[in-house]
């Protein structure tokens, strides 16, 4: 939160790169409990979880300068496979999916 305030405050350049790390350190402050309460079993985040998998790939093709005409597919397919798996894991943890 300091990060943020000063970032915003700042309104700078570098600024803009604070507030641009405390909104990447939310995220991934969000991701982690996601992932903590899916593999619990206490609250189901298939979606979220395989829709991170599936941007990391993409960002990976990204930038390693893939086609352009491969990365909706190979993104629209890590998404299935990982949301199945981790929809999976959720039943085997949780005892099934809650109606």
């Amino acid at each position: 939160m300091v990060i943020a305030v000063i970032g915003l405050v700042r309104g700078d350049n570098t600024g803009r790169i604070m507030l641009a790390c405390a909104m990447a350190l939310g995220s991934l402050a969000g991701l982690e409990l996601s992932i903590r309460e899916h593999f619990a079993g206490y609250k189901p985040h298939s979606l979220v979880l395989a829709a991170t998998v599936a941007v990391a790939l993409l960002a990976v093709l990204f930038f390693a300068r893939a086609p352009r005409f491969v990365l909706l597919p190979a993104g629209a397919a890590v998404f299935g496979v990982c949301f199945w798996l981790f929809r999976g894991a959720y039943k085997r943890r949780s005892g099934g999916l809650p109606t």
